[in-house]
């Protein structure tokens, strides 16, 4: 048995609740790994179109998500895909309208899943996604759901793009989260989906530090009763 590094923090929502921010920060004070595994689909997304394989041919994406070899650095906010840093083509438009479609691919799903238990599985991690508490952790010692209503997220979002300097208008954003949300709701593969155990947080009214301390504050009481201490080597 390896020694756990610490708990395991599984944290799914939809689309722009809030999730890699408040995991980033979470992780940072926690001195755990963070781990956004909505960038590992987009950069399979990536791949795909830059390789002209269809979401519909399976067999070739199969092969192609088995050649990706993912690694998350600078506190998780840069992602490297066969040592290539991918962190800024990821969050493209493009990627971002066909990111789900690639997603729900029941064998792209179970190669990544694979890939992300391997990351995570000795604990001292923060990962997020759309179906970390089901489908990749379902033993994680904390489960969160964070939700927002769709406006709020919309809003958040297009803050976020604008700030990268993508143009784009507020209807686009809405739309684009309302069909990702659907997507990702209505998938036959580990559909985003909130399990009994998992605390839901809505954070339409919270600032990010407020829902980071809320969660924190339930790890910390978690690491304690388990007698594991936050920081690990």
């Amino acid at each position: 048995m390896i020694k756990k590094k610490g708990i395991i923090v599984a944290i799914d929502g939809p689309a722009g609740a809030g999730k890699s921010t408040t995991a980033r920060l979470l992780a940072e004070k926690l001195n755990y790994d963070y781990i956004d595994t909505g960038a590992m689909y987009r950069a399979v997304t990536l791949f795909a179109l830059r390789n002209d394989i269809k979401h519909t041919e399976t067999e070739q994406l199969v092969k192609l998500v088995s050649s990706l070899n993912f690694e998350f650095k600078n506190n998780g906010t840069e992602i490297f895909v066969n040592s290539e840093n991918v962190s800024e083509q990821i969050r493209s438009a493009e990627v971002s309208s066909k990111v789900s479609d690639y997603s729900k691919i029941a064998e792209v799903r179970e190669i990544l899943i694979q890939k992300q238990y391997e990351i995570g599985e000795h604990g001292g991690i923060v990962m997020e996604g759309r179906d970390i508490t089901t489908a990749v952790f379902p033993n994680a010692e904390l489960k969160i759901f964070l939700t927002a209503d769709l406006d709020v997220r919309a809003y958040r979002r297009l803050i976020e793009m604008r700030n990268k300097g993508q143009k784009i208008d507020l209807e686009n954003v809405r739309n684009n989260l309302e069909t990702r949300d659907k997507i990702d709701s209505s998938r036959d593969v580990n559909p985003l989906m909130i399990t009994e155990d998992s605390i839901i947080i809505d954070t339409t009214k919270l600032t990010v530090d407020q829902q980071v301390e809320i969660i924190y504050n339930k790890a910390k009481e978690i690491i304690k009763s388990l007698n594991l201490h936050s920081h690990h080597n």
